[in-house]
This record gives structure tokens, C-alpha cells and sequence, in this order.
């Protein structure tokens, strides 16, 4: 009991020190593997026929995808392409608490793929988006 309490607070610590240092980038790539996370353990519940998990597990992905990918939108700075990801992480908000009164392992699929998709994007832009170009570097 005391070793798996003791693991957990390590993990916890080492979860904090990773956001204190982050950019901003790589708190939104965090929050995405967070969001992606709660879905695998979802979708893992979901097999399991485990429904409190199921439960659990959706809703922390709902709240990622809430209160840390759609609220940190720049929606004054980030016009149409940031009005598109508000209605699409709602989108997939509604879709997940479909899946979770329903228990559609396709629709928790295919909100696992769209939030992939744009992770996946949002992970090819950091490091390209840091770095000088060639013509300033000349």
C-alpha cells in the first residue's frame, strides 16, 4: 500500500515539474497525451465492461479536451481556425458523453482519431515553429 502511494507521488511530482518547465506548446502536447490517455483508458473500461471506469475515464477526457485544449484557445488572436477547433473539441465533447450513456466503441473511436489527427498536426508545427529559417540563419 505504502509503495504504491510512494509511486504515486513520485509520478505526480514528476507530472508538476514537467508542466512548471513547459512551453507553451509542450503544455498543449501534454494536454493532448493526457486527453489521448483517458481515451485508451476508456476504451480499455469499455472492453472490461468496467462502467464505473468507462465513466471516470471520459470524463477526465472531457475536461481536458474543455478546460485545457478549447479554453486555451486564443479565440481574439486565433479567428476562424481557432472558431473551427472551439466547435470541433465541442464536437467531440457531446460525442464522448454519447459514448458514455450509449457505451459506442465506434464513436469513441472516432473521437480518438480526430484528436489524434490534430495532435498529431499540433506536434509537427513545435519544433518547426521554434526554429529560425534558413533565410534568417543566412
Amino acid at each position: 500500500m505504502y509503495a504504491q502511494r510512494g509511486a504515486s507521488t513520485y509520478a505526480s511530482v514528476g507530472v508538476e515539474t514537467g508542466v512548471m518547465s513547459a512551453s507553451p506548446h509542450q503544455l498543449i502536447v501534454m494536454l493532448f497525451d493526457g486527453a489521448m490517455a483517458a481515451i485508451f483508458k476508456a476504451k480499455w473500461a469499455m472492453e472490461h465492461n468496467d462502467i464505473a471506469g468507462r465513466g471516470m475515464a471520459i470524463s477526465k477526457a472531457i475536461d481536458i479536451i474543455d478546460g485545457g485544449l478549447r479554453a486555451s484557445l486564443d479565440m481574439t488572436r486565433g479567428g476562424a481556425l481557432a472558431e473551427r477547433l472551439s466547435s470541433l473539441y465541442e464536437y467531440m465533447s457531446r460525442s464522448l458523453l454519447k459514448v458514455n450513456v450509449s457505451n459506442d466503441k465506434a464513436l469513441l473511436e472516432h473521437v480518438e482519431s480526430l484528436l489524434s489527427d490534430i495532435a498529431g498536426a499540433w506536434k509537427e508545427i513545435g519544433p518547426t515553429a521554434q526554429q529560425p529559417t534558413a533565410a534568417a540563419q543566412v
